[in-house]
């Protein structure tokens, strides 16, 4: 089965943006005209409408020989192709819920790109102020001089919070960078994806989607 977003066939930058605005949104795909998917210029493989991943329940069109989809706890999920970026199942993909640190994707594809890793930082207190109660944190401290690129593996080995605050004011302030995380999120089609809080933290109004997630994984992994 494969409903939903084969955006692969771009090949720059602001082509994947635009191809993943055009293929999230509710139309049926162009079919398969059984040209060598490798080839230059072939079109992209089949697929149908990625309005079916706005149904509620399960949605999968199982083959001949294939288990059945397995019962799982998880009130929405998604499973993807990882070469194609195309959607083989998914339950409620668009059911929006609080995303805590998988957030932290978004965060990475936002702000990674733009500070050097070897960009040498001092700590002051203001920039471990605000960290809400209960955080994950990586043990930053006040007045330490630390390497960008060791803030970056404190969110991702440890996704400490207290690295997200850190990286998020270099890279403009808290409230600049949520908007930042906002306007990228829209720019990679995600739009079930409300940014309030950079690292993820349970914030009202916050919210994102399994297929949104699905989406800023493919983005980071894979681009």
């Amino acid at each position: 089965m494969t409903i939903g977003f084969p955006f692969r066939v771009a090949v720059s930058t602001c082509a994947l943006c635009m191809t993943g605005l055009l293929v999230f949104a509710p139309a049926t795909a162009a079919a398969h005209t059984g040209s060598d998917p490798g080839a230059p210029g072939a079109p992209p493989p089949a697929a149908a409408s990625p309005a079916l991943l706005y149904r509620p329940g399960v949605q999968v069109r199982p083959h001949r020989g294939v288990p059945r989809v397995p019962d799982v706890s998880a009130l929405s999920w998604v499973v993807a192709d990882a070469d194609s970026g195309e959607v083989l199942a998914a339950h409620d993909a668009h059911r929006r819920l609080p995303p805590a640190s998988t957030l932290k994707t978004l965060f990475a594809l936002t702000v990674l790109p733009v500070l050097p890793g070897g960009l040498r930082h001092t700590v002051g207190a203001n920039e471990l102020a605000d960290i809400e109660p209960g955080s994950s944190l990586v043990g930053v401290a006040e007045g330490q001089t630390y390497q960008v690129a060791d803030l970056w593996r404190g969110v991702f080995l440890n996704s400490g919070n207290d690295a997200v605050h850190v990286l998020a004011g270099l890279s403009g302030g808290w409230s600049t960078t949520a908007a930042r995380m906002q306007a990228k999120a829209r720019a990679l089609g995600a739009r079930d994806t409300y940014v309030r809080s950079p690292d993820g933290y349970d914030t009202p109004g916050q919210v994102s989607s399994a297929y949104d997630l699905a989406v800023f994984l493919f983005f980071f992994f894979f681009f």
